[in-house]
């Protein structure tokens, strides 16, 4: 009995010796951004790390890290080879970090992502100077029909959603555009202005903030949206296309699934948080959210458009 009672006491000393896992998270949780710092990409993962941090409670803590560099394609990598434990995610955006992948070399792909939450879903739009003599997208087309390939469309660059709107409404309606790329929506949108480029996509929020010098002529959704009600889809003028930026939270593939569903309870918080939507809402950041399957049926979608425009019309 007393050899009984030693081994036990001992097994009991020995168990307290060995420290119980922490619940998750136990120490900071770090979200990569493939982008500086200010832009609409950084800014959503700032907002999003904000309620996160709330919603998973006890002393978490949600830091933001920029990895800029290769349009976002550091940051992506960075994320799809970090390990799986739940403590590196990232901001994906579609379809630009799966359309990387095929113009040059990638260390990811379609599967090497866990699609957590997408937040915000900014539909292109087709979009002319505020002085520009056409005032509808019938006028815009008409006049792109009648000079094939002479009508200047600006893009941010090629390969992103600018790129896929303006291929997708020249498909759809019969035209041929001349695409003009810059380096970046800003500069897109001053050359707009500026008359240097007779029409441009670019998404709705970047023309938001300029509405007395830009005249949007359709949103590339399937509904109108509430940041412009008064502006139609290009799908009620005939022409069923849709294009937009996706913003959202992946992570490494392989999560383990207790971190993986604690990290979607938390983000599905966030998105239900009046707080967050009205926040989302004053930085002109059109929500629509989408989690697990649904997000990365959204992902596998993106990436076929991608694809088929890669094949088709490749732009390197």
């Amino acid at each position: 009995m007393k050899r009984i009672l030693a081994n036990l006491l001992a097994a009991s000393v020995a168990a307290t010796a060995i420290p119980a896992f922490a619940e998750y998270p136990d120490k900071p949780i770090e979200i990569i951004v493939g982008y500086a710092a200010g832009g609409g990409t950084d800014v959503m993962a700032r907002t999003v790390g904000k309620y996160l941090e709330k919603e998973l409670g006890g002393s978490a803590s949600v830091v933001i890290k920029n990895v800029p560099g290769a349009g976002g394609q550091i940051g992506f990598t960075n994320v799809a080879t970090a390990k799986p434990d739940g403590y590196t995610l990232g901001t994906f955006n579609l379809p630009t970090a799966l359309a990387l992948t095929h113009d040059r070399k990638a260390d990811y792909g379609l599967q090497s992502f866990s699609y957590l939450a997408n937040f915000v879903k900014d539909p292109n739009t087709i979009v002319v100077s505020a002085a520009s003599s056409y005032k509808s997208l019938k006028e815009f087309l008409d006049a792109a029909k009648a000079k094939p390939g002479a009508v200047t469309m600006g893009l941010s660059s090629l390969g992103g959603n600018d790129h896929f709107a303006a291929i997708m409404m020249q498909k759809a309606s019969g035209v041929s555009f001349a695409l003009v790329p810059f380096k970046g929506a800003a500069l897109a949108r001053t050359s707009l202005i500026g008359g240097h480029v007779q029409a441009g996509t670019m998404t709705l929020s970047q023309t938001t903030a300029y509405k007395d010098q830009l005249r949007v002529l359709a949103v590339l959704d399937d509904k109108r949206s509430p940041f412009r009600p008064d502006v139609p889809t290009a799908k009620e003028l005939g022409f069923d296309v849709q294009m937009s930026s996706l913003r959202g939270i992946v992570g490494p593939a392989g999560l383990p699934k207790p971190v993986a569903e604690k990290l979607a309870k938390a983000l599905a918080a966030v998105n239900a948080n009046p707080e967050f939507q009205a926040m989302m809402s004053k930085q002109g950041n059109p929500m629509a959210f989408a989690a697990g399957d649904e997000f990365t049926a959204l992902a596998k979608a993106q990436a076929g458009v991608a694809k088929q425009i890669w094949e088709t019309t490749p732009w390197k």
